[in-house]
């Protein structure tokens, strides 16, 4: 098959992964082989590709958004037929047996698996993964249209979660890229305001477009306090701004598997019982009900397509604001 490889950790602009042939994954038991369509291009294939996450295997295929064919059933694998579309996210396979696992929490895992990490992901022609942890993806959505749900759009939904907003009340979207321009749509369908910090002028229009009521520079106060805010961004240095636009009791979600440095700030903003709180994973509770949100809506995502080569020059994109939504790469048709 033809994949994207990384075989170390590099800069992004050195363009490190090789188009390249690659062995065909074979399902094990309890797996099926998926014939990928379409792969997002995710933040997080940015942090895997330029070290900022440790590396797990080497050399590895990234991507998390997967969405694909059932091609082949291993052994015991019943639960898809040969030919159903599923998609495939983040988190390949838990352990089931640690205590965050038995309480329901399986986004804290002890031992987690997560695709395109610590096993091979979706920039390739073909990809294995437990039939228990693939979604069936709703009717509706074209492959490309559905591919940023799987990451951008569940972990857009778990923050939304975690940070408590509620109908009628105003929420900080800090950096308006895949998952934010995601998030915004479940926001206004639950009855929120939502008002955008971002520092590219092209997602601040589309902020606007996707129904925000505010939309201005990172560090731009908005013009209301805040009941919640939810930092999409990895940069740390936005988290005291945005605990200065909450309100009392307030919640700060942030949102990314890897953030650079926050910087230390007055006690001040954090007193009268504001919260910040990191985002963890996702659960399949997480993802089957946010896939349910999203055809209901219906979600529509705002794609730039790439063809699978050409992998490098859409995460180059991606790391310079260039996307406007989400970058996807389009595998077969």
């Amino acid at each position: 098959m033809k994949a994207c490889l990384l075989h170390a950790p590099a800069t992004i602009e050195t363009n490190p992964l090789k188009f390249t042939d690659a062995a065909a994954p074979q399902p094990k038991r309890g797996q099926v082989l998926v014939r990928v369509r379409a792969c997002g291009v995710c933040r997080t294939d940015l942090h895997v590709i330029e070290g900022e996450l440790p590396p797990r295997k080497s050399p590895v295929i990234p991507g998390h958004q997967a969405v694909g064919i059932v091609e082949k059933q291993g052994e015991n694998a019943r639960r898809f037929a040969i030919g159903d579309r599923v998609g495939i996210a983040w988190l390949h396979r838990t352990d089931g047996t640690c205590e965050y696992c038995r309480a329901g929490a399986e986004n804290l895992c002890d031992n987690p698996v997560f695709t395109g990490y610590s096993v091979d992901g979706g920039y390739a022609e073909y990809i294995v993964v437990p039939e228990d942890f693939a979604y069936r993806i709703p009717e509706g959505f074209p492959d490309e249209q559905a591919a940023p749900l799987l990451c951008a759009g569940i972990i857009g939904f778990r923050s939304l979660r975690l940070s408590g907003i509620k109908a009628g009340g105003r929420l900080g979207f800090y950096g308006f890229g895949a998952a934010a321009h995601v998030a915004i749509q479940v926001a206004r369908h639950w009855g929120a305001e939502v008002f955008a910090s971002t520092r590219d002028v092209g997602h601040q229009k589309l902020a606007m477009q996707l129904g925000a009521k505010w939309a201005g520079g990172t560090f731009d106060e908005p013009p209301k306090k805040l009941d919640a805010a939810i930092v999409f961004a990895p940069a740390g240095e936005i988290v005291p701004a945005a605990l200065k636009a909450l309100k009392k009791g307030g919640a700060l979600v942030l949102g990314g598997i890897h953030m650079s440095l926050i910087p230390s700030f007055s006690y001040d903003l954090l007193y009268q019982e504001r919260i910040i709180r990191s985002v963890a994973n996702n659960t399949r509770r997480d993802g089957e009900d946010f896939l349910s949100v999203a055809a209901e809506i219906p979600i529509r995502t705002h794609v730039q397509i790439f063809p699978l080569g050409e992998a490098n020059r859409a995460l180059n994109a991606l790391k310079n604001d260039a996307i406007p939504g989400a970058a996807v790469l389009r595998v077969a048709r």
